[in-house]
């Protein structure tokens, strides 16, 4: 598939990615996509009113199903200029922009599934969000960046992914948690937190120094979105699996298990508060 996908969207800068490149990637494609049928699956199996963290799972499968066949079809990636060049030739190398519009989605909602099983105060939580993003924004321009300004970005990334694992690592543990779940939790943040510590490697190896070739960072990078994505879920999925739902506080108050009405519960809660409120009068 690689070959006819290279044949059909040539590319488009003189280091750019290889037929065994593109091979890789709707490799990882198809293991995205399959992940995704199994997340809509275990999804339907769950009751109704505790499917939040399987919707979340959903979304990031989606999105990342869909960057990787954009990147396998080679398509998503714009030319830019090397910074470090040899014997005073320019040649321009593959930035696919597509992958950063994938994390754009996926790293905040990764993070927001960890730190919506802690107890941490909304705040907390939409700044390590925003932070994930500041990580995912400065990846991409210094990644379209053909000069040395471009290792600028590189430093507020890494600077905004050390106030992420802080919150991970030592701020979430801190906040009130379910019964069984404070050890899942550690296992997960410590996996994440390992993971996103390669990525900056990765980019300075391939977008940032133009030390290895698109096709390795595509192998690099595409092992990383592996772990990050599908196996991370299913073990974070798998540990919430005996864990009472209602200890997140996350139940919707419009949807009643009861009747199976939209707006059933509060309705007749409304309606019992109002019936006491007459008989006081």
């Amino acid at each position: 598939m690689g070959n006819k996908a290279l044949q059909i969207n040539p590319p488009n800068a003189n280091i750019n990615l290889s037929t065994h490149g593109s091979d890789w990637l709707w490799a990882v494609f198809s293991i995205m996509a399959v992940s995704l049928l199994v997340a809509i699956v275990a999804n339907f199996l769950r009751p109704w009113g505790t499917r939040l963290f399987h919707q979340i799972a959903i979304i990031i499968l989606t999105t990342a199903s869909i960057s990787y066949f954009a990147m396998a079809s080679d398509l998503g990636a714009t030319p830019v200029r090397v910074e470090f060049r040899k014997h005073g030739d320019s040649p321009t190398r593959q930035v696919w922009f597509v992958r950063y519009i994938q994390w754009f989605i996926t790293f905040p909602l990764v993070v927001l599934e960890l730190l919506l099983t802690t107890g941490l105060p909304l705040s907390d939580v939409f700044t390590a969000i925003f932070m994930s993003i500041v990580v995912v924004v400065s990846g991409l321009v210094g990644s379209l960046v053909p000069s040395t300004y471009k290792w600028g970005f590189y430093v507020f990334g890494v600077v905004a992914l050390f106030y992420i694992w802080y919150v991970l690592l030592l701020h979430g543990p801190r906040a009130s948690f379910a019964a069984d779940l404070r050890a899942g939790y550690f296992m997960c943040a410590g996996w994440l937190s390992f993971i996103t510590l390669l990525y900056p490697i990765s980019w300075a190896l391939s977008e940032g120094g133009n030390v290895i070739k698109p096709t390795s960072e595509m192998i690099f990078y595409g092992i990383l979105d592996l772990l990050a994505g599908p196996l991370f879920l299913c073990v974070f999925l798998f540990s919430l699996r005996s864990v009472d739902y209602a200890a997140f506080s996350l139940q919707s108050g419009k949807y009643s298990g009861t009747g199976g009405e939209a707006g059933a519960g509060p309705v007749r809660q409304t309606k019992a508060a109002e019936a006491g409120a007459a008989a006081q009068a």
